[in-house]
């Protein structure tokens, strides 16, 4: 049975509030085999201080920060981390999340046992907007977008996710939106394990939290999942399926446009 090497790519901006408890958490995993890839976007706080203090952390400090979109900021700084690893596994991670302590280990034994390319976890966390319910797993259901410290995939795996990353497309449209649908419709794997490996944080100054729900953002965020999906669709020959959900969101994108909202 092949060891595996598992490479944590972790991207940072600002967040030494949770920096320390998160490399902490990495640190002292169960499971040893791994390195820490660490992307930090020009942190003006104290992030950098933090980070030196750990001889484990390959650390990659971005020049200058695009500003693009915060979603771009953080697909590009886990390109650029994902380039420095070696890892046949790759473990995604945000700075103001914690890894329980045995993830690692229990992440190892999936990926031995069974021949699948991506794994979700779930969050263990106290916000409503976590709830889970289990969906029949056909093209009709949009699929349950898992953070991004919740998901692992196979190198292999994501290197061919970046050819259909659309890197420099959808301003508001996040990576673990990007690798969920890649992989259910592209890859046709969506494989969940009810461990609760994550300890998700809500940071008021975090991505997601910054997008209201039926906020103008949550809406336009919508459309681009579902021009992302149609694009994913595309490349497998794939017929896409109008959904009222569909519907219902080109409806408020044209009311937002026509009114410049």
């Amino acid at each position: 049975m092949k060891n595996n090497f598992i490479s944590i790519l972790i991207t940072n901006y600002n967040k030494q509030k949770f920096l320390k408890k998160c490399l902490d958490s990495v640190c002292n995993q169960s499971f040893n085999n791994y390195e820490i890839i660490l992307f930090d976007d020009c942190s003006i706080d104290n992030s950098l201080n933090i980070i030196k203090k750990y001889k484990r952390v390959k650390l990659i400090k971005n020049k200058k920060r695009s500003n693009k979109s915060a979603p771009l900021n953080q697909i590009n700084g886990i390109l650029r981390a994902f380039k420095k690893s070696k890892g046949n596994i790759i473990c995604l991670m945000d700075a103001d999340d914690y890894f329980v302590e045995n993830k690692l280990k229990i992440i190892d034994k999936k990926f031995k046992t069974k021949d699948i390319d991506c794994i979700y976890n779930f969050p263990r966390t106290s916000k409503k907007q976590f709830i889970y319910r289990t969906k029949k797993n056909t093209n009709d259901v949009w699929p349950i977008i898992f953070p991004t410290s919740c998901i692992t995939t196979t190198r292999g795996s994501f290197k061919v996710f970046t050819k259909y990353l659309q890197k420099n497309k959808y301003l508001n449209l996040e990576i673990d939106a990007r690798l969920v649908i890649f992989f259910r419709f592209f890859l046709k794997e969506y494989n969940v394990i009810k461990n609760k490996l994550t300890i998700y944080n809500y940071d008021n100054n975090s991505i997601t939290s910054k997008v209201k729900k039926y906020s103008i953002n949550w809406w336009l965020r919508r459309f681009e999942a579902f021009k992302y999906l149609k694009y994913i669709l595309s490349k497998k020959n794939i017929k896409f399926k109008v959904s009222i959900d569909y519907f219902v969101t080109i409806f408020f994108i044209t009311i937002i446009k026509t009114f410049k909202l």
